[in-house]
Order: structure tokens, then sequence, then C-alpha cells
């Protein structure tokens, strides 16, 4: 009887050891089908800035580039050098995409907005929290003044009563409180109605209260607290802004609105001479021409590329920012700028020649020197002026 117990022993540990083996090989090979389905189906547990289907890279962008950037996003991503980078455009305010990056929004891991004018602000929010600084790489991509449109007949109007078209006039016409009835016998035409963006969201609106305070204190440079804290231009700044025509987030949007809506919405706006281009031809398509006037005290938007540091941005990302900004600033993609109504960053790519915007729509206003332009102020002038601007609007 015992060695019949002995001769079994052998042969029931053979018997677990098949059925362990069996079982080994059939857990292998289910957990690789598995992490192939997974594969197939894109939800790979990796992490998206370097995973093996390529790097994701997004990029937060003010709105007035976005015709020129999606067309150059398609391009990259037929090109050798984007192969394997997947670009996602996220349309921010430009103010809004710095408030995005120091808030964390890890989605982004480079800033478009439209001028360096808020650079300083963000870089000291951002270092009140992350301590670094976060620019790793700058370029300028494209450049532009801003101008106002107004429609070709209320222009000549303004000229006809005022003599030119600057914030004065400007300023003067808004307070009439018979409209254009006062400025030009024209009842029917109702108040003389101004746009502008929103000075807290996007970088035309806040660029409009620093060109008008440079026009109030006629200067070009050192803007300074002292005279933000000029009562007279506080009190003339409160009446000219509590008289504009609504305060649209982005720029594009409210030209779009001025041509399909017609003078009905506004009479002029204050505007990127990029986006007043890209709209001339439809405007005079619907509503009848449109004339451009270069302020007397201007601003250039430099419309540039940073490339953040940040702490959720991955090795790969950064270096598919700049092979981005790379092709952005070739040749090729510098001159389609111009059909947008940039003026290239780069400056060996010419701006007037038969083809140009600026040689097409010449007639129209449109010139290539924007007169005097103005210094970005200070970072603490600018949080003064819109504070200034939000107490005088109270809850607008």
């Amino acid at each position: 009887m015992a060695s019949g117990k002995s001769s079994l022993l052998p042969r029931i540990i053979i018997v677990l050891a098949i059925v362990g083996c069996l079982y080994a090989a059939y857990y292998y090979l289910y957990r690789n089908k598995a992490g192939a389905g997974d594969q197939v189906s894109g939800t790979s547990s990796a992490p998206s800035g370097g995973s093996k289907g390529g790097v994701e890279l997004g990029i937060a962008y003010g709105t007035e580039k976005k015709t020129w950037l999606e067309w150059a996003v398609q391009q990259f991503s037929s090109a050798p050098e984007g192969r394997n980078i997947r670009i996602n455009l996220i349309p921010k305010g430009s103010l809004e995409g710095a408030q995005a990056l120091v808030s964390g929004d890890k989605s982004i891991q480079a800033w478009l907005p439209a001028s360096s004018l808020y650079k300083d602000t963000f870089i000291q929010d951002w270092q009140i929290k992350y301590s670094n600084a976060p620019i790793l790489k700058e370029e300028s991509l494209a450049l532009t003044p801003m101008v106002f449109v107004i429609w070709d007949e209320r222009y000549h109007a303004m000229i006809q009563k005022y003599k030119s078209l600057n914030f004065t006039t400007v300023a003067q016409a808004l307070q009439e409180k018979g409209g254009w009835n006062a400025i030009a016998q024209k009842p029917e035409w109702g108040l003389f109605k101004l746009g502008h963006t929103h000075p807290a969201k996007s970088n035309s609106g806040l660029m409009t209260l620093v060109l008008m305070a440079y026009d109030f204190n006629s200067k070009t440079r050192d803007l300074g607290l002292k005279d933000l804290l000029n009562v007279q231009f506080q009190d003339w700044m409160a009446k000219v802004e509590r008289a504009t025509t609504g305060l649209a987030d982005s720029t594009g949007t409210m030209m779009k609105d001025m041509v399909l809506k017609g003078p009905s919405s506004y009479d002029a706006v204050f505007v990127y001479e990029s986006v007043a281009i890209d709209f001339l031809r439809s405007a005079e398509g619907r509503w009848g021409e449109v004339h451009i006037v270069y302020p007397k005290e201007n601003m250039w938007s430099d419309n540039p590329y940073y490339i953040i540091d940040a702490p959720w941005s991955s090795k790969e990302q950064r270096q598919a920012a700049e092979a981005f900004l790379k092709f952005l600033m070739s040749e090729a993609v510098q001159k389609e700028s111009l059909k947008h109504g940039f003026r290239p960053g780069d400056p060996n790519v010419p701006v007037k020649f038969a083809e140009s915007p600026f040689t097409q729509y010449e007639r129209y206003g449109l010139q290539i020197e924007p007169g005097s332009t103005c210094e970005a102020p200070r970072a603490e002038v600018l949080n003064n002026l819109l504070a200034i601007w939000q107490r005088s609007q109270g809850s607008r």
C-alpha cells in the first residue's frame, strides 16, 4: 500500500506541472492579445507626449492667426519634419492663453499670442506660482499694426466734420448726443458706434487702452503711472469706453460681425491690420467699401511664438514645438502669411510687390508705414491701466 502511494505521487506532480505550464501559456497569450488590441484602438497607457504613436503638441493661439495656422499645420503634417507630430490648435485670446498657462492647463506646450505686450505680466504671474522662467525659446512670427476700419461713406463724413480720424475725434463723435445727425445730418445712421475687443480678454483690446493713453498724453514712450493717475485722462477714457458698442472677446469675431451685419452693428472698429485685410473683399461685396485709417500713435503686434518650460511638457513635446517653429519661419510659410494680411517676421521676405495685399488694396488706405510706433509699457502700468478701466466700467 505504501509503495502504491509513493508511485502515484510523482505522477500527480507531473500532471500539476503540465497544468501550470498550460495556464501560464494561456495567460501570456491572452495578455499579449489584449495589449495588441489596446494599441490598435489607440488607448495605450503610454503618455501622449512621447508615445510610440507620435508626439502631441498643444498650441494656444490668438484667433487672428486662425486661417494661416490651420494652413501651416496641414502643410507641416505632410512634411518629413512633421511626421509623428500631432498638433492641437487651441484658440484662445492672448490674455486668456496666458491665464490658462498660469492656471496649469496641461494641454498647452506652446503659446502664440497676438503680441508680446502681456509678456512681462505673464512672466511675473508664472514665477509667483512655478518659480522658473517660463519661456524656453521665442521668435516673432509676423508683424501687424492696429488700424481703424470704418465704412467709407462714414469716413468721409467724419473727415468733413473733424478733419481727421483718431482717438480724439472718435471720442468727440461718441459724445455727440445727436449722433450722426449732429455729425453729418444723417439721422438714419443713428448714434456713432465704435467697437474694440475686451481689454481683459483680448490683446487688441488691451492695446486699444494703451494707445488711448499714449494719444491723450501725446507721447510714444515711457507711459507711466503718473499718466494713468491723471484724473482728466481717467474721465476721458471712461466716457469713451462707456459709449463703446459691445466688447467682443475676439478681434476676428468682431470684424466678422461688422462685415455680416453692416453699419447697423458698427460704424468703425479698432482691429489688427491683418484682420482688416482678411475681410476687405467680403465687406465690399455686402455693404460697400470700408476705409482703413492708421492711428496717430500705433503699436506693432509681433505675434510671438513661445515654447513654454512647463513642468507638464516632455522633452519630445519641446522638440516638436521647436520643429514647428522652424517650419513656420521657413520662406514658403512666411510668404503665405502675407495672403492673410501679416507682414512676415523674416525681414528677407518682401512686403510690397504686384500680388501683395499692400499693393492690391492700397486704395482702401493700406500703407507700409504705420506712423509713430509706441513702446510697450511695463507690467505694473498695464495692470493699473486694466484696473482703472475695470473700475470705470463697473460689472461690464
